[in-house]
């Protein structure tokens, strides 16, 4: 099995307004993008190409959307990067970056 291109750990995941998971997963590997319950089962998943990424333009730095499978999920990454060897989640910017650049869009 190849290496995660992106993971990102103790990431909150919400559908709408209900929480899915305080302390989940989002992952890239393969070409494709999942996010994974705090105990590793899958909520969603679906090939990185179909994915949207953004940033919700009224909400905090630590805030990204993304889009699978017609379905909306608002993801809460850290408001900075952990520091090297560090645990903890990557930023929102970090993440959009990582699918855009799985998916093969570079701008």
């Amino acid at each position: 099995m190849a290496e995660p291109e992106f993971t990102a750990k103790g990431v909150r995941i919400d559908k709408r307004l209900r929480s899915l998971t305080r302390a989940g997963q989002v992952r890239i590997r393969d070409g494709r993008l999942q996010l994974l319950t705090s105990y590793g089962s899958e909520i969603d998943s679906a090939p990185v190409q179909a994915v949207r990424a953004s940033k919700p333009w009224f909400a905090s730095q630590d805030r990204a959307l993304a889009d699978l499978n017609g379905q909306r999920y608002s993801l809460t990454l850290g408001d900075q990067d952990p520091a090297p060897g560090e645990p903890g989640p990557p930023t929102a910017r970090r993440f959009i970056e990582a699918v855009r650049r799985a998916a093969g869009r570079d701008h």
